[in-house]
């Protein structure tokens, strides 16, 4: 089990959760619609552009932590209908008891790990799943395999949308492989990156955001958002992804690997 701890913010009210010495979340009680980590801030740009604002949507959370964008779910999005995919359930209890969730925040955690945790959810549950779980800091090769792909399908359906948060550095082996398994289910997908990340100057996070039908994915949205986040970043679409990202062979159930370590 990883060590945890949570530790003040930059101000009142907001607190950072560290798990094995590195900021896994940061959380604004007062305001659960400040973000700060900007890949985090890319993936509830996804949610915007999936789901409208003020309306609540079925979402499923592979990862939790602090659960900062569960929280910004059901602050935008009221009575929204969310699960948390957790395994560690000691990180669970510690947010519970030093950052508690709203009440009637229709935030379910669950502690499951996360291919366990999306074979037991019901066909057609989830319109939006975001995978955004981590092991000593690497992402598990468990949620990029093709199986895990075909069963994110089932729970969110033809038109709905997945968005998966992972880390990688140039020549970008590991996410070549872990794109080419999520298109064999999603044929339609984008993938959004700093700058910096792109340019290999650093490992950095790669959100891939996929599904079954290509109007259901957001790209325009994205793009716009993009250009105007404090924190710009770059979209690519499917055949910028191709050309950059593809190539990769697929991770089965027997070859699957972690992403690389920090």
């Amino acid at each position: 089990m990883e060590a945890c701890e949570i530790a003040p913010g930059d101000r009142p009210g907001t607190f950072v959760l560290r798990m094995s010495g590195m900021d896994q979340s940061y959380v604004d009680l007062e305001d659960p619609t400040r973000i700060v980590f900007d890949y985090v801030r890319r993936l509830a740009d996804v949610v915007d552009a999936v789901a409208p604002a003020g309306e609540p949507v079925r979402v499923v959370h592979v990862g939790g932590a602090g659960m900062t964008l569960p929280r910004y779910v059901a602050t935008t999005r009221p009575r929204s209908a969310q699960i948390v995919l957790e395994p560690a359930t000691a990180v669970t209890e510690l947010v519970r008891r030093e950052l508690p969730l709203p009440r009637n925040s229709g935030i379910k955690v669950r502690d499951l790990d996360g291919s366990t945790g999306i074979a037991g959810l019901r066909d057609g549950q989830a319109e939006l799943v975001v995978v955004d779980a981590f092991a000593d800091a690497r992402v598990p090769g468990s949620l990029v395999t093709v199986t895990f792909a075909e069963d994110l399908l089932r729970v969110v359906g033809p038109t709905g949308v997945v968005a998966f948060n992972l880390t990688d550095r140039a020549p970008f082996g590991w996410t070549r492989r872990a794109v080419a398994s999520i298109r064999l289910s999603f044929p339609s997908l984008l993938l959004t990156a700093e700058p910096a990340t792109l340019r290999a100057k650093r490992l950095g996070n790669l959100v891939v955001v996929a599904s079954a039908s290509a109007a259901a994915l957001p790209l325009d949205a994205l793009r716009t958002r993009a250009t105007t986040a404090a924190a710009p970043y770059r979209v690519l679409d499917a055949r910028a992804v191709s050309d950059g990202f593809g190539g990769g062979t697929p991770f089965t159930d027997l070859d699957a690997e972690p992403s690389p370590a920090p």
